[in-house]
């Protein structure tokens, strides 16, 4: 049995050995041990971000993010292009271990919301984010974790009950997700370095009724392509910001393994305690994120960041309405007792894992 878990994961390992391999000589050549000691703290953050990136629909930048930018009051646009450059290495170490571990995936609509992202996120990285302010930055930040938080607090228990997807799912996979992976690159992903993830598994869950087991796997690989297009093009563009990678120097190592732990020990203790307490935490930097801005935003900036996490939810709200009244043409009893094979990497089926 350990053999063939390791022949299952040696393209992980592989992984694993080049990017440590690569890490260490830039550590090395560069003299950068100082750097790490002085930037210890965001590596001991992200230990924590990692986690949640490869175990729930939500990036690691969404630790990364206010902690660089409300606790050590460092410039949004640094968090940003931080949460690129950490979840170019954290989530796709995850999305590598996912895939090797032949975990189901929605393919379907995944292969074509990469190929939004992929023309998405560089216009919205050379025409959209040079607009937005930093302040703006920070608001939306709060404003989209805060809504997807909220939809989990009292939500969760039901989306939790999913079992594969809903009947007429497959029928919008292709336009769905290309625009998806379009719209999600170029707007909120391209501004705050998170949210493709949370986008197509808001879809996925709401409109689809997916399976948790097949939506937040999906939702992983998504953020991890659309990490790695949006620091290549700004590493292209020569437009990181200062700072970005000495903070990322001392984090990659930690969330190489750290956002994989996350998506294995989900799978064996399930997802609903993880997922309620990063939903609380998302809820708790909306809050942070006012009181730290008041004296920007006063009571019309509170009152329309309040607006902008209801609104969200309405929205949320109304895929679930449209998503429920898809899955009622076939219960769930009726539904495959696995997952589809158009939503696997593999066609061999998966054992059933408790979710709660």
């Amino acid at each position: 049995m350990p053999s063939r878990a390791f022949t299952r994961l040696w393209p992980w390992f592989l992984w694993l050995g080049f990017f440590y391999a690569v890490w260490l000589t830039i550590v090395v050549l560069g003299s950068h041990w100082s750097t790490l000691a002085d930037h210890w703290k965001i590596a001991a953050a992200m230990a924590a971000g990692s986690y949640a990136a490869g175990s729930t629909p939500m990036g690691g930048g969404t630790v990364g993010f206010p902690i660089l930018v409300l606790l050590f009051d460092l410039p949004a646009t640094l968090g940003r292009d931080f949460a690129f450059a950490v979840q170019s290495i954290g989530m796709t170490s995850a999305a590598i271990f996912i895939i090797c571990q032949r975990q189901p995936l929605e393919w379907p609509m995944l292969r074509w919301a990469m190929l939004g992202s992929l023309v998405g996120t560089p216009l919205g990285i050379f025409f959209v984010a040079p607009l937005v302010p930093a302040l703006a930055i920070k608001v939306a930040f709060a404003v989209v974790w805060a809504s997807f938080g909220v939809l989990h607090l009292y939500r969760l228990r039901e989306l939790t009950r999913h079992e594969g997807l809903a009947p007429d799912a497959h029928r919008f996979d292709r336009n769905a997700g290309l625009l998806l992976g379009f719209l999600a690159g170029m707007t909120v992903a391209s501004v705050t370095g998170v949210g493709s993830d949370m986008v197509l598994y808001a879809v996925l869950v709401l409109l689809c009724q997916a399976d948790l087991k097949i939506a937040i796997p999906t939702s992983v690989v998504i953020m991890a392509f659309t990490s790695v297009v949006g620091i290549g093009v700004k590493m292209f563009a020569a437009d990181v910001q200062p700072g970005v990678f000495e903070n990322w120097l001392a984090a990659a190592p930690v969330v190489a393994l750290g956002a994989p732990l996350g998506a294995f020990v989900v799978s064996r203790i399930g997802r609903a305690p993880t997922m309620y307490l990063v939903s609380a935490l998302c809820v708790g930097q909306f809050l942070w994120t006012m009181q730290s801005e008041w004296p920007a935003l006063g009571l019309v900036g509170l009152g329309l960041s309040i607006a902008g996490v209801l609104i969200f939810n309405g929205f949320f709200e109304w895929m679930h309405q449209r998503g429920a009244r898809g899955g009622r043409r076939q219960s769930p009893s009726a539904r495959p007792p696995h997952v589809p094979e158009s939503c696997s990497v593999s066609r061999v089926p998966e054992p059933k894992v408790a979710i709660e």
